[in-house]
Parts: structure tokens; sequence; C-alpha cells
């Protein structure tokens, strides 16, 4: 935890360097001794130390100074500081002034220079202060802070990349918060929204998830033009296959649009995962899989995608989405799929503002005790559902079916059974979204009755079918009528010959209809929707690329 500050304020140097040395040596282990030699100079202080999340305990400043008094500098500092203590150190001639400064800037104490010595003139006075601002100090969050308006679609962007890495943040909303318009504000005012702030106090406004992901430290480049493997997607497939692949002593890269996790790791909570009895997130599983895959070597490239592949000789040559080139001996295509979008009057508009494909739980703070919907009837909704009812008054969860036991584990339907602020609707379908600037309210329909009603909502919810990602692989790899890679025995149905296939053997299981380019996970036509079987198919695919290089 960072130590709060004491800033001393002088413009003679040799006073100034006399304060922060019998500072230092009395409160230099609790707390951080700053000094500044103008008003002015102390007020760019303060703007930095408020950008940091820093916290000022104390003011202790000369009144004499040319251009800016003591006085007013506290009468400016404290507007970013209102609970520091404010000392004025001030010449036997102006304490009159100080007397007025009482008054105008509420300082707690004056004290006449000099101060020696400072066992007996300085320290009894300061500590009696920071004692008192001490007992009702309550230490700031120090992490990484991000101040938009509630309903940005913007703004939920930089909240949701920064969730699914696991990074802590605080939110303010610049509407209600004073605080977050004083940091806007000292940040710059052209700027906009939303403004990301830094722990080293930098910033960002509006920042692309490229822009945040370096200033994060994340790794968006290759170390080397050459891999043996390159990963495309690192949800459960993607991070299986780099485990083993890296662990099997492939030279072993990892690519990544968002974060690692794919569809899975924005899971609030997967129950039936082998090995977990208590059941564990999306996002943990995502971490210890990042963590594993790094320890053998793995990189992982993050934000970044792949635009196109094509082939060079015996080589796969990926462009990745900032133009740059990596060249590999295998490819794995593990790009997972998005979920559909629902295609009704107002939805689109509305999406980011109250309207969320998947999980969202950095909206959770406007779902509190407030009716909330949830569009879906596979496990994804039945563990939104869940995770919304400790946070929602209510969560209606909407389903075209007449019974959830066709798409949604047994388990999740015993649960949502059981918790009473949890309604499923079956044959029940949402035909519209009404709202200005964020959803206000839907309109439902009930296909067994035929009557339509419109009810208020917060927020909306939704989970229906599978988009797979396969756009930079379109030109090259076969797909079926919807878009899912096919691989191994699909190719060769009916005796046919897969396209650009040169060799006389049959495509493996897990391979595509170009040799050296394989496909595992949800994005792979047949696949079973599942955790467990798309880190199966990670692994097995692995096993496929050791026959594949064997023969090359």
């Amino acid at each position: 935890m960072r130590k709060p500050v004491i800033l001393a304020v002088d413009d003679d140097a040799d006073v100034l360097h006399a304060v922060e040395r019998d500072l230092r040596r009395r409160y230099g282990e609790q707390y951080r001794i700053m000094g500044a030699d103008s008003g002015q100079s102390a007020l760019e202080i303060v703007r930095q130390l408020k950008l940091r999340g820093d916290v000022v305990s104390l003011f202790l400043v000369d009144q004499r100074m040319p251009r800016m008094t003591g006085v007013e500098f506290l009468a400016k500092g404290i507007k970013d500081f209102p609970r520091a203590k404010r000392v004025l150190l001030t010449a036997y001639a102006d304490t009159e002034a100080a007397i007025n400064a009482i008054n105008e800037v509420q300082i707690d104490h004056y004290l006449i220079k000099p101060w020696d010595p400072p066992e007996e003139r300085l320290y009894p006075v300061l500590d009696d202060l920071l004692e008192h601002w001490l007992g009702g100090h309550h230490p700031q969050f120090e992490g990484i802070r991000v101040i938009g308006q509630k309903w940005s679609p913007q703004a939920h962007e930089v909240k949701y990349f920064l969730a699914r890495h696991q990074i802590p943040f605080k939110w303010l909303d610049f509407e209600i918060d004073a605080e977050a318009r004083s940091m806007v504000e000292h940040a710059g005012k052209g700027g906009h929204l939303p403004l990301v702030l830094f722990p080293d106090g930098s910033y960002l406004f509006d920042p692309t998830l490229s822009q945040l992901g370096e200033k994060l430290g994340l790794k968006a480049h290759p170390e080397m033009p050459h891999y043996d493997l390159v990963i495309i997607g690192a949800g459960p497939a993607g991070l299986a296959a780099a485990v083993y692949g890296a662990s099997e002593g492939l030279r072993t890269v990892m690519i990544e649009r968002v974060a690692p996790g794919g569809q899975a790791g924005s899971s609030s909570r997967i129950e039936n995962y082998l090995g977990f009895p208590a059941g564990l997130s999306g996002g943990d599983l995502a971490r210890r899989a990042v963590a594993q895959a790094r320890r053998f070597g793995a990189e992982i490239l993050t934000p970044q995608h792949g635009k196109k592949i094509r082939l060079n000789g015996q080589y796969r040559v990926l462009t990745l989405s900032d133009d740059s080139e990596i060249n590999c001996q295998v490819l794995l295509i593990a790009t997972g799929v998005s979920y559909r979008q629902l295609e009704i009057p107002g939805l689109e508009r509305l999406t980011g503002a109250g309207v969320y494909y998947g999980s969202a739980m950095t909206e959770e703070m406007y779902c509190r005790d407030q009716d909330v919907y949830i569009v879906g009837a596979g496990n994804s909704a039945g563990q939104a559902a869940m995770y919304l009812s400790r946070f929602a008054r209510c969560v209606k969860l909407l389903a075209r079916g007449d019974s959830l036991a066709k798409s949604m584990s047994q388990y999740l339907i015993d649960e949502l059974a059981r918790t009473p602020n949890v309604v499923a609707q079956l044959q029940t379908r949402v035909v519209e979204a009404h709202g200005e600037n964020h959803l206000e309210s839907i309109t439902i329909a009930n296909d067994q009755t035929g009557q339509t009603t419109t009810a208020p909502a917060v927020a909306l919810f939704i989970f229906i079918g599978a988009t797979p990602h396969t756009t930079c692989v379109a030109d090259l790899i076969e797909c079926d009528e919807r878009g899912y890679i096919l691989s191994g025995a699909d190719l060769t149905l009916n005796g046919r010959r897969p396209r650009n296939w040169p060799l006389e053997r049959k495509p493996y299981l897990l391979e595509t209809n170009v040799p050296g380019i394989f496909v595992a996970g949800d994005v792979r036509h047949g696949s079973i929707k599942r955790v467990a079987s798309a880190v199966g198919e990670g692994s097995i695919a692995i096993e496929l690329i050791h026959q594949y290089l064997d023969r090359v």
C-alpha cells in the first residue's frame, strides 16, 4: 500500500531542505515526504497525486511566497484533498494573515519560523494533526480506475476487457461522482470518455484494446518470425493445445483476440468440469491454463487476431491484425464461436447500453435490486441466471422451447428451480427493445397464448445459438453451410476428395482440407459444445500434429 503524502511548500531552497529533512526524520517510515519550491509547482504535484490515486495527509506551506501565497495555494490544493491537514509557516510579521487564514481556508495550525528545535515546536503539533487524520482515513483503491458514463458501450468494452484479463479496477460514474469529474478535469478537457487512470499517474482517453493491452504490459507481438505451432484462439481447446504442444517441445505461440478463456472464460460458474467438485469460474480456469502454458514456454499474444492465412511451400503464413506475419509448420484453428445476434427492432442500437451478449459480470452493479432478463436455454444462460440472482430482484429466463431439458444440464435446471428469484418463462421470446440512450423496457411475446407484454428492464443478456469465427480462413478452409470447419472423415464423405488436398493419405481426425492446418473446439463441425470436450480436442490435436510433422 502506498504511503500517504506530506507535502511541504517553500520558495526558499534552504528552508525547504530543512523542512523536508525534519519531516523525513520523524515521519519518513509512515509517510511519503515531498517538497515544492512554489505554489504553482505544488499544484502540479497535487494534480499528479490525484491522477495516481495517492492521498495527501498534510500540507505544510510557507505563507510569504512570490506569485502565489501559501493561503492562495491552500485554497486551490484543498479542493482535491479536502481532508488533508493544513499548517501555515509564517514569520512573526505575518501572524495576522495566518489568523485570517483560519477562516479563509480553515488552516489547522500556524507555526512561526524558525521551528527549532523540532522536537518541541514542530513534531508535537504535527503528531496531533496526523493522528487525527489517520483516525478518519480509509485507504483508497490503488489499482486501475475507469471513469465513464453509465450506459456507454465504449466504457463497457473497457470494463469487459479488464475483467476478462482478471485485472482489478474501480469504476467511477462520471455523471454522479464529483471526484470522477475532478479527475477528468485534471487529465484534460479535450479527451473523450471513458478515461482509464493507471497507478503510475498516466492515463488514456477512450483507448483501443490494443492501446490498453500495451499499457498493461500484455504481449501483442511475437518474439520470433517462425514457430513449429501457431494456435489461433485461446479458449479451452487452444489453451490445452498450448500446454501439450509447448510441454512436448514444440515452439508454440497462441493468438487471442480479446482474452484467454474464450466463451467459457466469461462463464460465472462451471460446476460439471472434472476434478472441481465445488465448481470454478471460467476466469479461474483460464488463469490456471495460461499459467501452465507459459510455464512450458508457450507465448500468448493478446489482444491480437489473425486476418488471413496463406501457404508458402511447406509453411503456413498467418497475417496478424497489425499486418505483421508469422510463419509456422503447423497451424491449429481454435477460434471458437460467439453468441448469435438477436435480430429484433431496437436491439442493435442498445447493445452495450443495457443489452449484452454473453456474461456481463462487469454490469452487476446496475442489476442490484432490479428486474433483469436473460434470453437463452443453454448452460451459459443458466449459469448467468444463477450468478445474477445474487444481485437482481428478479431474473427472468426467456426460452423459446417448451422445456429447458433439451439444452440445459439437469443440475442447472434443479438449481434454477430452487432459486426463488429466478423465473423461467418457456415458449417466450423478446420481440422489441425500447429506450433512448439505454435499455428501458422490452416487449415479450408468449407463443403459447399469443399475448405480448411490455415490461421495464435495465439489462438484457443474450445467450442464443453460436456463430463460428472463421473469417480469416474462409478462402482456404472448407466449412459446412453454417460456417463450421470440416475435418477428418467429414471431408471425404461419399468418397469425395477435399479441395486443396495434394496427399495420397486421407486427412487425420482433426486435420482440415489443407495438410498441416488442424482444427479443435467449438469451431469444428460436429463438435460437442462442452469445455471438457474442447480441452480433449486440443490435447488430441497435438498428437495428430506430431504424426504430421513426423511425415513431413
